[in-house]
This record gives C-alpha cells, structure tokens and sequence, in this order.
C-alpha cells in the first residue's frame, strides 16, 4: 500500500542504516514518504573504519558525517533531518567519566520533546520507530531517543502541549527497532553446518548472554525486506567512518541472509487502531481515511 508517510526516529547518523533500512527502503519504493530524524550529529563517534582512520577526517568529523548521513539517505531512497542536539559520545571505564556539558543526553527531557513534536506536527506520520528502554543497546542517547520519542509521541497529539510546535496530530503506530536476534544467528550457523563451511561468526554467537533471552520473544511485527539488503548494506557502507566495510555486518553473504532470514523485526508497543498480532505490515489497520 502506498501514501503512508513513516518516521523512524534515530539517535546517530549511520543508526538508520544498521535499524530497520531494508524495511525503510522497502516502504519508500512503495510510494510511501520516509523520513529519518537524526536527533544528534554523531560528532563524538570514534572512526571505526582504518581506512579513514586519515589526516583531515576527525578535525571535520561533524561535516563528514552530515555527507556520509546525506548519502545513506540518498541509497535508501528516504528523507532525512537533524534535530540539532550534540552527540554524547559513549562514557567507557569504571567508574565511567561524566558526559560532557551541553550533551543530548543532559537536556532537559521537555526540550528535545518539544523539537520532535514540531517535526511530528510537520509532518504527519501515521507510524513511528524508534529503541526500546534499553536504547537496543545502553548507549545515554539512545536511551534518551527513546525517552523523547515516547514522550513525543504523547504531547504531538495533545493541543494543550507545545501550541506553538503546530497543530496536532496523532500518530497511530509506534515500533520498537529489534535488530540483535540470536535466532537469526543460530540458524545462518547451521546453514553454514549443512554447507560444510566455517561459521565467521561463531566466536560473536558464542559470546552472547543467553540468560538475557533472546528479543524474538518481544517481536510483533516481521517485515519482508530481503530484496532491499543490498541497498541496507551500501547505505552501511555510506557511513565510512563508522563502517568497517570488513567488518561483522558484512560477514554472512546476502544470499545466506535472504534465504534464511530476510525479514527486519519489531515491536508494536502504541497503537491506535485495531491491529491483529502478528504483522507484516507497519500500516495494517491504518485505514485511507487517515492517509490525509
């Protein structure tokens, strides 16, 4: 179905491409407006990929990422916007440092809030991904994203808050991003068993805390995306200083990931239609009447 219109609210620059771009992708070559809203400008990423590892890239780090965020967005076929809050990089050691003053994870929760809303406002979007509580992984500004997309998602439809952010919209779908499924390892595992082949990525699946249990338990929604990987993956590859083109996201071939597991995951957590579990749609239950 086309004429939707899908916000995917993100915490960095290159987190669009590596959480749910495929289904992205998919959903903008259908005819559906996709917007990506990067909340910070990645600024304090570390340059992950050696071979940018080079003279001239970390002086301009905030510029840099602007034109690889510009051509992600570019190979997904989506767009984008910068919601202008600054990066609070990972604190690493115990005890871990303080984050740094004027950070996004530091401002007040009504502030960023506010931001999002007016974007919400603008633009209009029936449905919405973002992280769940744990920020998918316990980065502060994804946990913060997480914070702000909820609270957005509240205040956007409701006239007493923010009036000056623009006339109210309800947003009817709200997704949690699952992209770490140990599921989908065990069984390219095994596909690398029937082949007779070395798994390259046993050592990572063998270090996965399994008390924790796996995220398929909290998934809703598969979404059918197996044909936009190759665009997933240059997207990733937009993203040269946080991309290792050598690196664990490229190490299972695409035909092993499209025959085994070519779906992306979520979870609906607000809705405000009707809706039958489990999904394979963000729009079900979404009607044209509310396409306007």
């Amino acid at each position: 179905m086309s004429g939707f219109r899908l916000m995917a609210v993100h915490a960095h620059p290159d987190d669009e491409s590596s959480k749910g771009a495929a289904t992205m992708a998919r959903y903008a070559s259908e005819g559906n407006e996709v917007l990506v809203v990067t909340l910070t400008g990645g600024e304090r990423g570390d340059i992950l990929n050696p071979a940018m590892d080079v003279p001239g890239i970390r002086e301009r780090m905030h510029d840099v990422r602007r034109e690889e965020m510009a051509e992600a967005a570019r190979i997904l076929g989506v767009q984008q916007m910068w919601l202008g809050f600054v990066d609070s990089g990972l604190p690493e050691g115990d005890p871990k440092p303080p984050l740094p003053p004027g950070c996004f994870a530091l401002e007040p929760l009504e502030v960023p809030t506010e931001a999002l809303v007016k974007v919400i406002r603008d633009f209009r979007p029936h449905v919405m991904t973002t992280y769940d509580e744990n920020g998918g992984y316990p980065h502060p500004d994804h946990i913060k994203c997480h914070e702000v997309s909820m609270a957005a998602y509240e205040a956007a439809a409701d006239a007493e808050q923010f009036p000056d952010a623009g006339k109210p919209w309800e947003v009817q779908k709200v997704y949690y991003n699952h992209g770490f499924i140990r599921k989908r390892l065990v069984l390219f595992k095994e596909e690398y068993e029937r082949r007779g082949e070395e798994f390259p990525m046993a050592e990572w699946l063998a270090k996965w805390k399994t008390e924790q249990g796996d995220l398929m338990a909290r998934v809703t929604t598969q979404i059918q995306c197996g044909d936009f990987f190759p665009q997933r993956d240059d997207a990733l590859r937009a993203h040269a200083t946080q991309i290792d083109p050598n690196g664990s996201f490229f190490a299972v071939p695409l035909d092993i990931q499209q025959k085994i597991w070519p779906t992306e995951e979520f979870e609906l957590v607000k809705t405000r239609v009707h809706t039958a579990i489990p999904e394979d749609d963000f729009f079900a239950g979404i009607s044209k009447d509310e396409t306007q």
